[in-house]
């Protein structure tokens, strides 16, 4: 079976947790700070926060941006349902922009309708690794007086032009940038996120609201020579990543140049086979910005039904997910975007990812297409039975 994807580990990842675990502090400590102080400088931000998960950072980072109940919060329903969620968890409501059908990201055409009275943030994902139009979306937020959040889970390693300047997702070009470091992701910790900022004030509150509120982190106080007694200023959270995990992710933060340059090799190798399949539509990946290709997302042809050609490729031993889901089409959400939305719902409708990982063989890719191409004929055949498929 050719899996979606499969992280990039070996032993120097397993020695690295190893020698967490040997040395006795294995919660938030040293190596997440080393973690932190090696992402910011990956990335070009002045600050980095590790915590437990993407959606933890997404939600510290709507609260510290101000956001509260009956507020509104700018976003697209095609993306992974947390970021919807964490605008709930927040007491506000998601207000869902279809997407540009050509980068499965949020259209800036649609956003300026979308402001309100009550809008409080804009949060604009960089779907399936590919940045989204930042260029024309900050404008638009700074003339309404908006922080700009950037869902940037799956975009480790991903680049865009800005004023002609080349620079890595999560600088950050918004307010904050958020990272997820799960198994699907082009680096990962198991679990584990992380949140960029230029803002030393809204760093801090991170930090603050990660560990329950503490205004004296565990750490400090036993590394004191004199006895510290902290006390909790605010509600917080236990957002805190492992030592466990950090370790792992400075290994792989290690690897992400190498990978990323992979991925980029696997999505070329890709789109030339992919030329031999009628109907298929490639992604496409705009010239001022490039993708890490943390996901190959490709359109079906028209009548084709997505669920039997991924019933049929999986029956011929490889897996792929279907289109990025709409948060709107789900039950918790249901009615909020209806009819308004169509380029999102022809997207999770009609777009399949195909497998991609940097272990991925030549064979592996001829396999994935063969599989493909056999589904897309016997869709054919179902359509007129008497036509001949090659």
């Amino acid at each position: 079976m050719i899996p979606i994807t499969k992280p990039l580990l070996d032993e120097s990842e397993a020695r690295a947790a190893a020698e967490v675990v040997l040395s006795g502090w294995l919660s938030q400590g040293a190596q997440v700070a080393a973690f932190e102080a090696e992402f910011a400088q990956q990335v070009g931000a002045p600050y980095a926060c590790a915590v437990s998960n993407c959606t933890t950072a997404l939600h510290l980072a709507l609260l510290v941006a101000g956001v509260g109940p009956g507020d509104e919060v700018i976003t697209v329903s095609h993306s992974f349902i947390a970021t919807a969620n964490v605008v709930r968890q927040c007491g506000a409501t998601p207000v869902f922009v279809d997407i540009d059908p050509a980068t499965y990201n949020l259209n800036p055409d649609l956003l300026a309708s979308a402001v309100t009275a009550r809008s409080k943030a804009i949060l604009c994902v960089h779907q399936v690794g590919l940045p989204c139009d930042l260029e024309r979306i900050l404008p638009i937020a700074r003339a309404h007086g908006l922080p700009v959040i950037e869902d940037a889970a799956c975009a480790i390693g991903s680049e865009i032009r800005l004023d002609g300047t080349w620079a890595p997702i999560g600088a950050p070009h918004g307010d904050v940038a958020c990272f997820s470091f799960h198994p699907r992701k082009v680096i990962t910790t198991g679990e584990g996120g992380m949140l960029t900022t230029r803002r030393a004030d809204w760093d801090h509150q991170f930090r603050l609201l990660r560990q329950h509120g503490m205004s004296v982190p565990d750490t400090v106080r036993h590394q004191a020579g004199e006895v510290l007694l902290e006390d909790y200023p605010v509600s917080g959270f236990n957002y805190r990543m492992t030592d466990i995990q950090a370790a792992i992710g400075r290994r792989q933060l290690e690897r992400l140049s190498d990978i990323v340059s992979r991925r980029r090799a696997l999505a070329a190798v890709y789109a030339r086979l992919l030329a031999e399949v009628p109907g298929v539509k490639l992604p496409h990946e705009p010239a001022w910005a490039r993708s890490n290709w943390q996901s190959y997302c490709v359109r079906l042809p028209d009548g084709v039904d997505q669920r039997r050609v991924m019933q049929s490729m999986l029956n011929g031993g490889v897996a792929t997910r279907r289109g990025v889901m709409c948060s709107h089409l789900e039950a918790p959400y249901a009615g909020t975007g209806s009819g308004t939305l169509p380029h999102s719902e022809q997207a999770h409708h009609r777009c399949i990812l195909l497998p991609l990982y940097p272990q991925m063989t030549q064979d592996e890719h001829r396999q994935v297409i063969d599989a493909l191409r056999l589904a897309l004929a016997a869709e054919r055949r179902a359509a007129d039975p008497s036509r001949e498929v090659a």
